[in-house]
């Protein structure tokens, strides 16, 4: 039990962020950028076949940091991140983040760079910063999933999984792993 409190305790700011998205009326990032508006709306009742296109579109929307200098500190953490080079990565993605600060895609990609290389801490700490910034961002929460599911806080991680459902409904294996979440939470409590 005390271990499961201080896992909780880390995750904690991510945790209450994933709450309040799930909470009505929770006031998120709709009307600051009416292309991405769109786009997730589209996303919401894409079929699989357009969900990826339309997903591909959002991700190059929140890769647009206005930024010549900051696109390539991004570029170059993606770049280390393919090539298995994650302390490079974060190298750069912290240059990136400690001059963009409101840049979310920034965060999320460090975020990625500390969890591949384990630091699933820090990881946490970039997600909870990306999903202040974009709420909606359904792949910094996938990597509060699977961090959540690693520690096997699986009730966090089946929640944060169901608010990733009503984001992109269409996203590939949301069914296996609603299935596995549901297995491991069954029976379980806190």
């Amino acid at each position: 039990m005390k271990q499961f409190k201080k896992l909780l305790g880390t995750a904690g700011k991510a945790v209450a962020i994933l709450l309040l998205m799930a909470s009505p009326g929770m006031p998120g990032e709709e009307g600051k950028n009416r292309e991405l508006d769109l786009l997730f709306a589209q996303l919401k009742r894409a079929n699989s076949s357009d969900a990826l296109e339309i997903e591909l579109r959002i991700v190059r929307k929140w890769s647009e940091s206005g930024s010549p200098a900051m696109n390539l500190l991004l570029e170059k953490g993606r770049k280390a991140m393919a090539k298995g080079e994650h302390l490079a990565a974060i190298r750069h993605l912290s240059a990136l983040v400690d001059h963009a600060p409101d840049f979310a895609e920034g965060w999320n990609a460090r975020a990625t760079a500390h969890f591949l290389a384990g630091h699933h801490e820090l990881s946490l700490n970039d997600i909870g910063r990306t999903l202040v910034l974009e709420p909606r961002h359904f792949g910094a929460i996938s990597g509060f999933v699977m961090i959540m599911e690693k520690w096997g806080n699986y009730p966090a991680a089946l929640r944060a999984h169901e608010i990733v459902r009503d984001l992109y409904p269409a996203r590939e294996g949301l069914d296996e792993t609603t299935s596995r979440l549901r297995q491991k939470t069954s029976g379980l409590t806190y």
